[in-house]
């Protein structure tokens, strides 16, 4: 209720306050406030009625307790679980490395105690055999390093070597009567005049040629041609002719030889190949010096029965 003394006191344009409890009149009051003095109004308008204004200490700290109670715990953070993980990880490594040392060691741990064990005479031997070992290998590192530097020396001069050993080879070849020869050589030619050509005559001629520096020679004649080798023999055959290694040539017999340039001069001297054969009544014709071929070759070899190289 309002009473007559409010009523007459008021303004006409005023509004009627209703009747009410006191936090509800407030309200409208306060309206016309400014919004910096409400706010501390409206703080103790928003508790409820009837609860004390004062409270002590000790109800207070509940209040806050239960307000932490309502609030959701905070979520766990996102790698944490991840993290955890990965030192797990890192601690399993290691405990593997940790067993695989302790393995290695046990494993050698036999050897040393053999070795712990033992006499200090039987360590002693031991170690004299390892230290002969050392010297006999480093005995055997010294020769095969001689040994690589004979080889690189010897590595420019192998082509020569090779050459070398093929003139030598080829230089017996043609000694043997198995190769072929060319080089500046001369032709002996004989024929029958008031007497024939005999053995004889061609064997001086090949012991004058070999006198003069003859290397290869060839005998030619109606027949055939026979290659003159060291174990080279000239005889008369029955029937005429000469048998020249067992081939029986008839004349004209032709000595194609090999030689020095000056080869042709030995033929002449007196006393010679030509006095000897026109002395007998046979004639002879001696070349000049030119390019000859030696073609013929034996088919092997001599074999030799008693001669041998000395070791």
């Amino acid at each position: 209720m309002v009473t007559d003394e409010n009523k007459a006191g008021s303004a006409p344009d005023e509004p009627t306050v209703p009747l009410g409890r006191p936090g509800d009149a407030a309200e409208p009051a306060a309206a016309h406030e400014p919004e910096a003095a409400r706010e501390p109004e409206a703080a103790d308008a928003a508790e409820p009625v009837g609860e004390p204004e004062a409270a002590d200490d000790d109800g207070a700290e509940p209040a806050t307790d239960e307000l932490a109670a309502d609030e959701p715990a905070e979520p766990a953070a996102p790698g944490s679980r991840w993290r955890v993980s990965g030192a797990g990880a890192v601690i399993g490594v290691l405990l593997v490395l940790l067993g695989f040392t302790l393995a290695v060691q046990l494993k050698n741990n036999p050897a040393d105690d053999a070795y712990a064990t033992m006499r200090q005479e039987d360590l002693v031997t031991i170690l004299a055999d390892l230290d002969a070992r050392e010297d006999r290998l480093q005995q055997d590192i010294a020769e095969l390093e001689n040994s690589r530097r004979e080889l690189a020396s010897g590595a420019s001069s192998r082509e020569q070597i090779l050459k070398e050993a093929q003139e030598r080879a080829d230089d017996l070849g043609i000694l043997a009567g198995t190769l072929k020869a060319v080089g500046t050589g001369i032709t002996l030619r004989f024929s029958d005049g008031t007497k024939p050509i005999t053995a004889a005559h061609l064997l001086n001629a090949i012991q004058e040629l070999r006198g003069a520096g003859a290397e290869a020679m060839q005998v030619d004649g109606n027949g055939g041609s026979v290659r003159v080798v060291a174990s080279t023999h000239f005889v008369d055959a029955p029937n005429g002719g000469i048998a020249v290694d067992g081939v029986r040539l008839t004349g004209p017999y032709t000595i194609t030889a090999i030689g020095p340039e000056n080869i042709d001069v030995a033929m002449k001297f007196r006393g010679g190949v030509v006095n000897d054969v026109e002395g007998d009544g046979g004639n002879v014709i001696v070349s000049k010096p030119q390019p000859v071929e030696i073609t013929t070759v034996l088919p092997n070899a001599p074999t030799l029965e008693y001669a041998k190289p000395v070791s």
